[in-house]
């Protein structure tokens, strides 16, 4: 099973990744990790990715889907994978598209972790409070969810058209919302 998972910062879809690769058995590909592991590792990718890095920039498009390409070809994606963080963009998801057709490989559902929007920002600086992250505050916060409602929202209805959406409520207890993510997969 290839699935990709997505909603707005803070509702929980690495935590999600995380639980349905350890009830599917699929690999969990967090895109951030990946690039990470990359630049680490000092690899042609990696070193093309620290160059934008370095400067505070994201890593272009091409770059991602190459690490992305080379990483599902690894042995433990045969039996299927999440992908956590990416696609972020229209241009980034049909480049994805076009590299998975490219390899026979076909997305078999895009979750959607919904949720209210002012519950997600009292969930947020809860965490900051908790966890002592500067980037969880009220002004940090709303800017980033204004850049996935601009940015990564619009993927939404790219995924809807291709009939493989699935929007699940991702509000409760993480079990819960485990529960509800497998039961569409159904």
């Amino acid at each position: 099973m290839k699935l990709l998972i997505m909603g707005p910062p803070g509702v929980g879809k690495g935590t999600q990744a995380v639980c349905i690769n350890n009830e599917l058995r699929i690999a969990h590909l967090s895109t951030g990790e990946i690039l990470r592991s990359e630049v680490d590792a000092k690899s042609v990718i990696g070193k093309n990715a620290k160059l934008y890095m370095d400067f505070g920039r994201l890593a272009p498009d091409n770059i991602l889907i190459e690490i992305v390409t080379e990483r599902i070809s690894k042995s433990d994606c045969q039996n299927g994978y999440i992908l956590d963080g990416f696609p972020r963009t229209l241009p980034q998801a049909k480049g994805l598209d076009e590299m998975m057709h490219s390899i026979g490989h076909d997305l078999d559902c895009a979750i959607s972790l919904t949720v209210n929007k002012d519950e997600l920002l009292d969930r947020l600086i809860k965490r900051g409070k908790e966890a002592g992250r500067s980037d969880d505050n009220p002004d940090v916060i709303r800017n980033r969810q204004k850049i996935y409602w601009e940015q990564t929202a619009p993927l939404l209805d790219f995924y809807h058209d291709k009939g493989i959406l699935k929007e699940v409520d991702g509000l409760g207890k993480i079990p819960e919302i485990t529960k509800r993510i497998l039961d569409v997969l159904k």
